[in-house]
C-alpha cells in the first residue's frame, strides 16, 4: 500500500472543494472524472470524482464490481482510488437519495471535448458560418452513449453550466469545459433526450451573482411566459420538397417570375373556435397548413411571407423582439410541425419568405442582453447599442463572434426549414447611426459620417453568403432610405439584395387614395411620381402589416366615400398596383376588406365573406392574381423602361392615369386604364401604338367583383385617329372609380 503522504496525493485541496461546492470553479473537468495519477514506486492510481449535493451515497459500478465512493466534502463531493486502472476505465455511477431513491448513469466528466480545435478556430475568426452545428444543444451519441453536447459562447464568464429539471435547476451539478481562449463552454451530459428543458447558469467574472440564460442556439423554447430551452431534434422530419428544391424554386423565385406574396401573421390569421363563440387558442403549424395552403393557392399568390416566427416573449412585438433566434416558437407546434408548413407550401409550389430580424433585440433577462454579464452582443454605450424609441439593443457588428451568430443564423433558417427567402427588417436602422437618435444621441464612424460601416458589410456579407450557398433563394431590403444600390450586387458596391420595399410607391399612393376625389386632382403626382426611380432598384410594391395598425385603419377603411365607393377605390387601387412595375406583397384580411385594424389577438373577420361586397374584393383580388401570373407583360420588365410606356399621365383634372406594360416580346403588351374618381367618362380617348382590336380582359367594375358592369361590352376596335403622339387611339368608356386592362389581338 501507498504510504499517507503519497495517497494525499489523490485528494484536493479545500479552495478546489469550496470552489466545487460554492459553484464558482473555473475548470471542473481538470477535477471531476477520471483523473489518472502516477504515485511512483506505487504505480498509477486512477481517481474519480463527482460532485452530487442531492446523494446520500454514490457507488461505482465498473460491469459487476461495486466500489463505494468517499464523501470528501460536505455538500457532496464524492471521491473513489482505484489502483491499477487506466484512463479509458468504464464505469458508470449509482446514486442513492435521501427519499430511498437509487438511479445509475454515466458520468458526463468522463468524456472528452465536443469541439475540434479548428471549430473553435473558426468560431473566434468570425468565419464559422454553421455553428449552429456545434454551438446549442444537439443529440448525439459517444461510445455508444446516447445524450446531449451542449456548448456556448461565454467569453467573459467564469464558470458555464448546464441546468434544468435533471439536476435540479442547481448551476453547481454540471459546470462546463471552459477554453479560455476561445471563450467557448461545452460539454456532452449523457442521457439527455429530445424534449428536456435547459439552460444556462452564468457566474461572470465581473460578478458574484449567477444569471440564467435561455440557450442563443436553442433550437426550441417554452411557451411564453416560461423561457427555457428544449432539446430539439432538427434531422428526423423527412422532407417531400426534392422538385421544388431541385426545380420549382429557381422558376418561381426570379426577378423576371410574378412573385405575388400573402404576408401572414401565422397566430391571427385563422383561430380555433370554442363553444363560447369567441376565437380561443392558436391552430398550430399543421392545422395552419391545412387551411393557409389551399386557400393561398386558390388565391393565385406565389409566395406566404410569414412574421417572424423567431421566438419571442411578447405578442405584441409581432416577432419583431426576438430571443430565440434558431428557435421557431413554441406557440404554434414543435420545430417539425413548421417543416411540415413549409413543406406542403413546396408541394404546392408556393415559396415561403420570413422576415428576419437582424438590426436589434429585447432587453428581457433571459435573452442575448448582457449575456455573460457584460455587453457581449451589443455596444456598451447606449449611444451605439440601443434603440431607444423601441426599448432593444443594437447587435455589436464589429464583434466576430456577433457577426458569425447573425451570419449563421441567416443560412440556419436556409438550411434547416428549406425557406426561400429572407426579408430583412428595419434596414435603415442598420444603415444609419443616427437613425431615429438626435445630436449627441450617437457616435460618428472612423471617418465622422452617419453610415454604420460595420452593419454595412455585415449587409454585404450575409447576402454573399446566403446566395453563395443558396443561389435560388431571395433577400429582400425593407429600407425607406434613398441609399443607393440596395438591390445591385456587392462587387458592383451594391448592398446585393434581390429586391427592396418600394416604400416611397406605398406612401405616395396611400397619400392620393385616402383623399377626397374631389381633391385628388391637386395630388396627382403622387401617382404617377414613382415612375422617376422605378428602375434604379428591383422594387416589390408593399401593403403591409404596418399600413393596418396603430389607427391607420384597415386598407377598406382608408378609402374615402360611402361603402361603395370604399370597396370601389380598393379595387381601383389594387389594380394599380398589379398592374405597375415592381412585385407585389399584400398583408393578410385586405384580400376580402377587412373592416378593423389588425390586432394580432383575434383572427381575421372570415364572416365578413358572407356579404357579396366582401366576396366580390376577394374574387377581384384572386382574378388579379391570376392575370398577374398569366400576362408576362405586367412581370417580366420590371426594371426597365422598356416593360413600361405612358399613355397618358398628366390628365390631372381627372384624376386619370394610362400607360403600356410590355412582356420582353415587343408584341406582348397590355393597356392600362384607371379612373380615380367616382364619375363615368364616356368618350374618352387615349392613344396606343399598334391598331387593333383591344379586348377587355379585366374590368374592376365587374359585377363580379361587386361593381356596376360599366364597361365596353368587352373590347373595342382601335381608331385611326392620332391621339396624345400615336397615329391610333381607342375611345373607351371608364368605370368609375375603376381599371381596364386591356389586350391588343394579334
Amino acid at each position: 500500500m501507498t504510504d499517507l503522504a503519497n495517497r494525499a496525493r489523490l485528494y484536493l485541496e479545500g479552495g478546489e472543494t469550496a470552489a466545487l461546492a460554492g459553484g464558482y470553479h473555473g475548470n471542473p473537468f481538470s477535477v471531476l472524472g477520471p483523473h489518472l495519477y502516477d504515485l511512483g514506486e506505487d504505480g498509477k492510481w486512477l481517481v474519480v470524482r463527482t460532485f452530487q449535493p442531492y446523494a446520500r451515497e454514490v457507488r461505482l459500478k465498473a460491469g459487476e464490481e461495486i466500489f463505494p465512493m468517499e464523501r470528501v466534502h460536505d455538500d457532496g463531493l464524492f471521491q473513489v482510488d482505484l489502483p491499477g486502472k487506466s484512463q479509458d476505465f468504464k464505469y458508470k455511477l449509482v446514486n442513492a437519495d435521501y427519499k430511498g431513491n437509487s438511479y445509475e448513469f454515466d458520468d458526463p466528466y468522463a468524456f472528452g471535448q465536443t469541439l475540434s480545435e479548428f471549430d473553435l478556430h473558426l468560431i473566434k475568426e468570425g468565419n464559422h458560418f454553421h455553428t449552429y452545428d456545434k454551438l446549442g444543444a444537439h443529440l448525439r451519441e459517444i461510445d455508444g452513449v446516447p445524450g446531449t453536447s451542449f456548448a456556448v459562447w461565454a467569453p467573459n464568464a467564469q464558470r458555464v453550466s448546464v441546468i434544468g429539471d435533471f439536476n435540479n435547476w442547481d448551476g453547481r451539478v454540471l459546470p462546463m469545459r471552459h477554453h479560455p481562449s476561445h471563450g467557448i463552454f461545452e460539454m456532452f451530459v449523457p442521457g439527455i433526450r429530445e424534449g428536456y428543458t435547459y439552460k444556462y447558469e452564468i457566474r461572470s467574472n465581473l460578478s458574484e451573482f449567477a444569471i440564467e440564460k435561455s440557450d442563443p442556439y436553442g433550437f426550441q423554447s417554452e411557451m411564453r411566459p416560461k423561457t427555457a430551452s428544449v432539446v430539439a431534434d432538427l434531422e428526423n422530419y423527412e422532407w417531400q420538397d426534392k422538385d421544388w428544391v431541385a426545380t420549382n424554386r429557381a422558376i418561381t423565385n426570379n426577378v423576371h417570375s410574378p412573385i405575388s406574396v400573402y404576408e401572414v401573421h401565422l397566430g391571427s390569421w385563422r383561430r380555433r373556435w370554442g363553444a363560447s363563440g369567441h376565437d380561443e387558442s392558436y391552430l398550430n403549424y399543421r392545422e395552419i397548413a391545412d387551411q393557409l395552403v389551399p386557400y393561398v393557392k386558390l388565391m393565385g399568390y406565389t409566395h406566404i411571407e410569414l412574421l417572424p416566427i423567431s421566438e419571442h416573449p411578447f405578442d405584441g412585438s409581432w416577432g419583431y423582439q426576438t430571443t430565440g433566434y434558431y428557435s421557431a416558437t413554441s406557440r404554434y407546434g414543435h420545430p417539425r410541425d413548421l417543416m411540415y408548413l413549409i413543406d406542403r407550401c413546396h408541394q404546392e409550389n408556393i415559396g415561403v419568405f420570413l422576415d428576419w430580424v437582424p438590426a436589434h433585440f429585447p432587453k428581457d433577462q433571459h435573452g442575448l442582453a448582457q449575456f455573460d454579464g457584460t455587453h457581449l452582443y451589443e455596444h456598451a454605450d447606449p449611444r451605439q447599442g440601443e434603440h431607444a424609441d423601441w426599448g432593444t439593443l443594437i447587435f455589436n457588428f464589429g464583434r466576430n463572434e456577433v457577426r458569425n451568430f447573425l451570419l449563421s443564423n441567416a443560412l440556419f433558417w436556409l438550411d434547416k426549414y428549406h425557406v426561400d427567402g429572407l426579408r430583412v427588417d428595419a434596414v435603415a436602422s442598420l444603415l444609419y447611426l443616427d437613425y431615429s437618435k438626435g445630436p449627441g444621441q450617437w457616435v460618428p464612424n472612423q471617418y465622422g459620417g452617419r453610415e454604420n460601416l460595420e452593419a454595412i458589410d455585415f449587409i454585404r456579407r450575409f447576402n454573399e453568403l446566403a446566395h453563395g450557398e443558396y443561389p435560388d433563394i431571395l433577400t429582400s431590403a425593407e429600407d425607406s432610405t434613398a441609399w443607393p444600390m440596395v438591390t445591385k450586387p456587392t462587387y458592383t458596391g451594391g448592398l446585393g439584395f434581390d429586391l427592396k420595399w418600394n416604400m416611397g410607391w406605398m406612401h405616395d399612393v396611400l397619400d392620393f387614395i385616402e383623399q377626397d376625389p374631389v381633391f385628388r386632382r391637386y395630388h396627382h403626382n403622387n401617382l404617377t411620381f414613382s415612375l422617376m426611380y422605378a428602375f434604379n432598384e428591383n422594387y416589390i410594391l408593399p401593403f403591409s402589416h404596418d399600413e393596418v395598425v396603430h389607427l391607420k385603419k384597415s386598407m377598406l377603411d382608408k378609402m374615402p366615400g360611402d361603402a361603395w365607393q370604399k370597396f370601389a377605390n380598393l379595387r381601383a387601387l389594387y389594380g394599380y398596383m398589379f398592374t405597375h412595375p415592381g412585385k407585389k406583397l399584400n398583408f393578410m384580411g385586405g384580400e376580402f376588406g377587412q373592416w378593423k385594424e389588425w390586432n394580432e389577438r383575434t383572427a381575421l373577420d372570415w364572416e365578413l365573406l358572407q356579404e357579396p361586397s366582401h366576396r366580390g374584393l376577394q374574387r377581384y383580388v384572386e382574378a388579379l392574381n391570376r392575370l398577374y401570373r398569366n400576362e408576362k407583360a405586367l412581370y417580366e420588365v420590371d426594371d426597365s423602361w422598356d416593360g413600361f410606356q405612358w399613355l397618358e399621365l398628366r390628365d390631372s383634372e381627372n384624376s386619370t392615369l394610362a400607360f403600356l406594360r410590355r412582356a420582353k416580346d415587343p408584341d406582348d403588351e397590355l393597356v392600362v386604364v384607371l379612373n380615380f374618381t367616382p364619375i363615368p367618362r364616356h368618350n374618352y380617348r387615349i392613344g396606343v401604338p399598334k391598331p387593333g382590336y383591344y379586348q377587355e380582359i379585366l374590368n374592376s367594375d365587374s359585377s363580379l367583383y361587386g361593381g356596376g358592369d360599366v364597361g365596353n361590352y368587352g373590347g373595342i376596335n382601335s381608331e385611326d385617329y392620332a391621339w396624345g403622339g400615336h397615329y391610333h387611339s381607342l375611345n373607351l368608356t371608364l368605370p368609375p372609380l375603376g381599371m381596364l386592362v386591356l389586350k391588343r389581338k394579334l
